[in-house]
C-alpha cells in the first residue's frame, strides 16, 4: 500500500503525541481528559494511515450499533470509537480504567501505523 508523505507524517506525529501524552499523564495524573485525548490522537493516526481521515470517520459514524460488521478492520475501528465514547463518559475517579483502555488503543494504533508506514 502506497502512502504519501503528508499522511505518513501526520500518522507518525499523532502516534508519537499519543504516547507522549500517556507518559505525561502517568507522571502527573492531572486529568482523565489527557488520557482520552491521547487515545483520540492514536485513532487519528490510524485514520491518516488508512486514507482520508474525514472519509473514514464518516464511514465509522454511519455504522449503527446493531449492525453486523464482517470486515475485521472496520470492526476494529468501530470498537475503538465505541471505547473512546465510553471513556469520555467515565468519571475522573476511573483514571486507571481509562489508562488501560488508552494503552490498548495506542498499542493497536502503533501496530497499524508501523505496518502501513513501513517502506518494505
Amino acid at each position: 500500500m502506497m502512502m504519501d508523505d503528508y499522511r505518513r507524517g501526520w500518522a507518525l506525529r499523532y502516534i508519537r503525541e499519543a504516547k507522549d501524552e500517556l507518559k505525561t499523564f502517568r507522571k502527573t495524573s492531572h486529568s482523565i481528559s489527557l488520557v482520552v485525548d491521547a487515545a483520540r490522537k492514536a485513532q487519528a493516526a490510524i485514520y491518516f494511515s488508512l486514507g482520508d481521515p474525514a472519509f473514514i470517520e464518516g464511514v465509522i459514524n454511519e455504522v449503527s450499533d446493531g449492525m453486523r460488521i464482517v470486515n475485521p478492520v472496520l470492526r476494529c475501528l468501530v470498537q475503538i470509537e465505541l471505547t473512546l465514547q465510553k471513556m469520555e463518559q467515565l468519571p475522573s475517579s476511573a483514571d486507571e480504567e481509562a489508562l488501560r483502555e488508552a494503552d490498548k488503543i495506542i498499542q493497536i494504533a502503533s501496530e497499524i501505523v508501523d505496518l502501513l508506514t513501513s517502506e518494505n
